[in-house]
Formats: structure tokens, C-alpha cells, sequence
């Protein structure tokens, strides 16, 4: 019997005593925020040279068509659709050409528009000066990028009373053609920051439906995570949970400030930070500074104070130490005491932060198609 090992990552899906082969192991998906794109208009057709040729009619004259539109090249928001995942490999977007004119008149077929996807909160720049073309962030916005060639004309368009049979066309001008890097900003109401193991994640599985990674252990989030708050009827909000900062971060450090773009939609913003360290205060301090350098308008954000794992302290030792912290970093905002992994103080902050962004504004749109929530525990 002839047996055949298919390998995969250095590892035979194959298997003794069996005939069936496994298929390799599903792969995550990453998390991509950022994409270079080259997109091209579609070329306008040419236009017909001819004449018409029929028995009898000696002299038939032109009847040269014009050629097609190019197609445009769009860009249009997509719901279903999360990060840039699908630019890292289909980069080159170009649309369909207009088809040449035809005898008897005939104008070419006009080539079809290209329709791109993106998701929402997509920013779209000119990969070459770098100016913000369009901020696609409202469900159905739609953009042409690149438009289609003009059509050329036929010999027909430059007839004239002395100018019986011309043998003039023109061609199809050449699709627009540019470069594009698209910028995805995370729509959320609420923006997390903090340091890794701050509990990050687990305040975000514990007040809504997203299932990010959480363990008893260190480690800190690689890629942004959304998720819906349901607090009651017609009130809810989408929370972001961002990577963990590091001293340094503005700087490069560890996963450094990439994903605080992702903060500038925000109208409110949470310091996460660990009561049970030995030095909170300084946490506080290491977020202020690496905000302040990555920009003063996140840092100028309305910012609450949320001290998190309540449940690893005495009662007498929760006050203390957030009076304390409070003190040495002169802060002046709101404070709340939780524990994300029990769901102590959950209620009463999703609560506040749902009557605070209502106060600020009719809610924004942006928890529309991004899934399902819980309510708070």
C-alpha cells in the first residue's frame, strides 16, 4: 500500500493504523491595523474606426463608436469585517477597462467598478504625501479612491459638413492611479489603559461578552480587544481593552505606543491600575507619562481612576492604600474600587461610566453590528 505523508510545520498529519489525514491546525486570526494598498481606475476603451458598408449606400459615412468608462476603484465599510488582515497579501486593486467602440455606432461596454471592503473607523491617507483623504467610520460611508479613464471617441464624433469621411480617433485616457495606506482606529466609547497585568482583560470578559485571553499568570495582551456593555435597555457602550504600556513605551519599548491610536475615538478613558502592587501611585505616574508623549489630545481625554483587585486585600488595606495612591499623585477625578476577576464594583462603574457618556452627548453608533453583550455581573 502506497503511503503518503503530507507534512506540516515539521510534523506528520498522518497516522499509523489509519487512513483519513488531519488537517493542519487552524491558525488565529491576527490583529492588522495598518496596510499598504496600490489601486488603479480601469482604463477607458478606444474609440471605432469604421464605416458603414451596405449595398447600395455607396457612401455610408463614419459609424464608429465610442469606447467604454473605465471603472473606479471604491472603497466601502464593511460590518462583517474587524482589522486589515485581508491587505497583507492582495495589495494590488485594479478595476475593469472600458471595452473598445464598435461599427454602427455602437458605444464599448463600460468596465465594471471594484468594490474594496474595509471595516469601520478605517482611515485612508495618500501613501505619497501623506494627507488624510477620507475618515470612513459611519456604516455605508463609501469612497472612490481611483477613478476610470474617459472613454476615447469615434471616428463618427468628428464628422462635419466638410469633413464627409474622417479617419480621426482618439484613444482611452489610462485609469487614475495612486497609493494608499489604510489606518484602522478602533470605534469604542471607552478606552482601557493600563500596565500589563493590570486586568485589563479580565474587566473586559467580566463586564461584557468579549472572551480575551486571561490567565493566573503574567502576561500582556497583544492586540486591541471590543467589547458591548449592556447596562439596560437602549444603554449601552463599547469598551476597548489596549495592550499593556511599559515605561519607556513612547520610546519603543516592549509592544511601544502603536496601539493607542486606538484611544483617540474615545470620549472616556480608564486607568486600570493594580492595588495590590507595592506601588501603585507609580503605575499612575508611568501611564500619565507615556499618554503625555504619545499625544496631548488622548492625555486632555476625561480620565477615571479605577483601582483594580480589591479581592487580594484586607477591607482596612483597600482604603488605606487607595487614599494613599490618591494623595501622591494629586488626583483630582473620579476613583472607583473593583475586582474584575469577582465582579465587586463592576455594576456601580459600568453604571457611572453609561450615565456619564449619555451626559456627554446622545450615544454614538458605534456599538451597532459588533456583536452580541451580557449584562454586568
Amino acid at each position: 500500500m502506497l503511503s503518503i505523508l503530507h507534512e506540516y510545520g515539521g510534523t506528520s498529519l498522518w497516522r499509523p493504523g489509519h487512513r483519513e489525514f488531519f488537517a493542519p491546525p487552524a491558525e488565529p486570526m491576527k490583529f492588522v491595523d495598518e496596510a499598504f494598498i496600490h489601486v488603479q481606475g480601469g482604463n477607458g476603451g478606444d474609440g471605432c474606426l469604421s464605416f458603414r458598408r451596405e449595398r447600395f449606400i455607396p457612401y455610408g459615412g463614419p459609424d464608429g463608436g465610442d469606447g467604454g468608462e473605465g471603472g473606479r476603484v471604491i472603497l466601502r465599510v464593511d460590518e462583517g469585517l474587524n482589522t486589515l488582515i485581508d491587505f497583507r497579501h492582495a495589495r494590488e486593486f485594479r478595476a475593469q477597462n472600458g471595452q473598445p467602440g464598435m461599427g454602427k455606432q455602437r458605444t464599448g461596454r463600460s468596465g465594471r467598478d471594484l468594490e474594496v471592503r474595509v471595516p469601520r473607523g478605517t482611515l485612508v491617507y495618500d501613501a505619497d504625501s501623506g494627507e488624510l483623504i477620507a475618515d470612513l467610520e459611519q456604516k455605508g460611508d463609501s469612497l472612490v479612491v481611483a477613478r476610470g479613464g474617459s472613454q476615447g471617441l469615434g471616428n463618427t464624433r468628428f464628422k462635419s459638413s466638410t469633413t464627409r469621411a474622417p479617419r480621426k480617433t482618439t484613444k482611452g485616457k489610462p485609469g487614475e492611479v495612486r497609493g494608499l495606506r489604510l489606518e484602522m482606529q478602533l470605534l469604542a466609547d471607552v478606552g482601557v489603559a493600563g500596565l500589563p497585568n493590570a486586568g485589563k482583560s479580565t474587566l473586559v470578559s467580566a463586564v461584557s461578552a468579549a472572551k480575551p485571553k486571561t490567565a493566573p499568570y503574567p502576561f500582556t495582551t497583544l492586540y486591541p480587544q471590543l467589547g458591548v456593555v449592556s447596562v439596560g435597555p437602549d444603554r449601552r457602550f463599547v469598551i476597548a481593552d489596549v495592550p499593556g504600556l511599559i515605561a519607556g513605551a513612547a520610546a519603543g519599548a516592549g509592544l511601544g505606543i502603536q496601539f493607542l491610536k486606538h484611544l483617540n475615538r474615545t470620549r472616556l478613558l480608564l486607568h486600570l491600575v493594580d492595588l495590590s502592587l507595592q506601588d501603585p501611585a507609580d503605575d499612575v505616574r508611568t501611564l500619565e507619562t507615556q499618554l503625555r508623549q504619545y499625544s496631548e489630545t488622548v492625555f486632555g481625554k476625561e480620565r477615571w481612576l479605577v483601582l483594580n483587585k480589591v479581592d487580594l486585600l484586607a477591607e482596612h488595606e483597600i482604603a488605606a492604600r487607595g487614599q494613599e495612591t490618591i494623595e501622591r499623585i494629586g488626583w483630582e477625578g473620579p476613583v472607583f474600587f473593583i475586582s474584575a476577576l469577582t465582579g465587586k464594583g463592576c455594576r456601580e462603574l459600568v453604571s457611572r461610566i453609561q450615565d456619564r457618556l449619555s451626559a456627554m452627548g446622545s450615544a454614538k453608533t458605534s456599538s451597532d453590528g459588533i456583536g452580541a453583550s451580557v449584562a454586568c455581573r
